[in-house]
């Protein structure tokens, strides 16, 4: 039967005899490490990402995946631009936006909000506005009726709760007999929601677009469209070829084509995805020095196991063997142990990685401790995402350390002086 010397050699190597178990102990510990921290760097990137995406849904649960705005003057018929986006192959739905930064004040307290005037219903189709209500409805919002819904956190920094008034300051001015002086109207506070985000939670605030239109003074017009997207990461692109289908649509004769402005969540929340990359890639880095130390302690596995075979070589060099066949022998046998340590650590890391949830669960009820309080924390549970292209990454970064590791010592290996090694057998 045919065996390659190189793998037939290296292979029976890494099998201990009585006088190399210390060896052979070293090349267990080596695995060992890899396996390791193959498993903690998958479990950690997974956990990682499940914090991402739940922060992420929460973000864009309540902000939009792009919008589509007109800056002086609003859009008049936004019914009809309403119709012709959803039109487009990507769009889930779309739905009209009125937006005002303003103050809201109640017995002497303040506190700056982002009101946005949303219709009812067509809110559902682009957020998640209804799904985290805590008290009342978003039915509640009704054209005229002057209604608000607030932030958790808000209503208690202001001291309200449903029932209550609300004082909306905006930046729109009158002029009046004492002088020019801010837009102030009261609103009745129906419904209190909770996000689980602080921008959200404690500065923001929702009311019909017809309210948020009045005092914006834009009559019956929306200020733009947001869209929720089939595939969100296509937003930027999906977005600007939408609206420059609108503004290259066959106009009236005499009409001026709109000029739409477009923004998307990558845009919006650029800086605080673009942190959570740089912590998930710097936790990558920290993470995969484990793996390096437990790779690099091939070095010295095989460093050993030269020393021990010198005389092993000596022979296979007098029997014909090439520098290049020794040399391979060695790398099979450091690759060997990479390739063990790295299969395991992987399979490890990934049904850990899927049952992350359950056994944190577990060991908190065991103890009676809570890891997430839920009191502090708005998770509680330990959200877990495995990615393919994490466990692939590690995986392949992991084998290829292994392999590097093998190449001095077997480079070593194959210098070896045959007569020098053979002088004292």
């Amino acid at each position: 039967m045919f065996r390659p010397l190189p793998l037939y050699v290296g292979l029976r190597y890494t099998r201990a005899k009585r006088r190399n178990h210390f060896i052979s102990f070293i090349s267990l510990i080596s695995m060992l490490g890899i396996t390791l921290g193959i498993v903690a760097l998958i479990v950690v990137l997974s956990v990682m990402n499940g914090f991402h995406k739940e922060i992420q849904e929460r973000i864009l649960g309540m902000a939009s995946h792009a919008t589509l705005s007109v800056p002086d003057g609003g859009i008049a018929d936004w019914e009809t631009l309403v119709e012709r986006v959803e039109q487009h192959p990507e769009v889930l739905g779309a739905a009209p936006f009125v937006e005002l930064e303003s103050m809201l004040m109640n017995a002497g307290r303040t506190n700056a909000a982002l009101l946005r005037g949303i219709v009812p219903d067509r809110e559902d189709a682009v957020s998640l506005l209804r799904s985290d209500m805590v008290i009342g409805s978003v039915d509640d919002l009704t054209a005229g009726s002057f209604n608000i819904i607030l932030g958790s956190e808000l209503a208690a920094v202001l001291g309200v709760g449903v029932g209550d008034k609300v004082t909306v300051v905006t930046p729109q001015l009158n002029a009046t007999p004492v002088g020019v002086m801010p837009r102030l109207k009261a609103f009745n506070v129906v419904g209190l929601f909770e996000v689980g985000m602080s921008d959200y939670d404690r500065g923001a605030g929702f009311m019909h677009m017809t309210d948020a239109a009045l005092l914006m003074r834009l009559g019956d017009a929306a200020e733009g469209v947001r869209l929720k997207l089939a595939e969100m990461f296509d937003a930027p692109l999906v977005s600007r070829e939408i609206a420059y289908a609108l503004s290259t649509e066959a106009m009236p004769a005499g009409s001026t084509p709109a000029a739409y402005r477009v923004s998307d969540w990558t845009q919006v929340h650029r800086n605080f995805f673009a942190a959570l990359r740089t912590e998930k890639r710097m936790m990558t880095i920290i993470l995969f020095l484990i793996v390096a130390v437990a790779a690099f302690n091939i070095v010295s596995t095989l460093v050993m196991v030269v020393t021990d075979k010198r005389a092993d070589i000596a022979v296979l060099r007098t029997l014909g063997a090439s520098p290049g066949r020794v040399m391979a022998i060695f790398i099979v046998q450091g690759t060997a142990i990479g390739v063990v340590g790295t299969l395991l650590g992987v399979v490890g890391g990934v049904l850990l990685g899927w049952n992350v949830e359950p056994i944190v669960a577990s060991i908190e009820r065991a103890f009676g401790v809570h890891f997430l309080d839920p009191s502090i924390y708005y998770i509680s549970a330990l959200p877990s995402d495995v990615r393919l292209g994490d466990v692939v990454r590690v995986g392949g970064g992991a084998f290829l350390m292994s392999v590097l590791a093998t190449l001095y010592p077997a480079w070593r290996a194959a210098r070896t002086d045959p007569a020098e090694a053979l002088r004292y057998e």
